[in-house]
């Protein structure tokens, strides 16, 4: 007996739900502690507190602003990434470290584009109402 198949999603769909998700900021952060931690780098690390700031804010209804948030800082950081070169020349690139450090670059830019779409393309009016349906906080 086979089993039914699962109506695939949408590109779109998906995009969304990815630019929504508070994990892909988390997911960043966790990736750039590591890598900029030792040797301690001041500017890199500066993204850590935003994106996990973001990804609060997602979890207390404000995914739209959140999105912004976290394509922001995303693309900022792969931009800024991109311009680096890697520890150890050639060698670098596919060493742990390297592979870590492209993982974090593809990560913030799938970031910065899914966020972003969900930013550019997100209802304010729903989102608020939605807030005020199911509140975080109740007494």
């Amino acid at each position: 007996m086979s089993t039914p198949e699962e109506p695939s999603k949408s590109l779109k769909s998906q995009v969304e739900a990815w630019g929504k998700s508070s994990m892909a900021p988390t997911g960043l952060a966790t990736l750039i502690t590591p890598l900029h931690m030792r040797p301690a780098q001041p500017l890199p690390l500066l993204f850590v507190p935003v994106l996990l700031f973001s990804s609060y804010a997602n979890l207390q209804g404000f995914k739209i602003d959140s999105a912004g948030v976290t394509a922001a800082a995303s693309g900022t950081y792969a931009l800024l990434a991109l311009r680096r070169r890697p520890v150890g020349g050639f060698r670098g690139k596919f060493s742990v470290r390297g592979g870590v450090r492209g993982a974090a670059v593809a990560l913030g830019v799938m970031n910065a584009v899914a966020a972003g779409w969900v930013y550019a393309t997100g209802n304010r009016d729903v989102e608020k109402r939605q807030r005020e349906d199911n509140p975080r906080w109740t007494e």
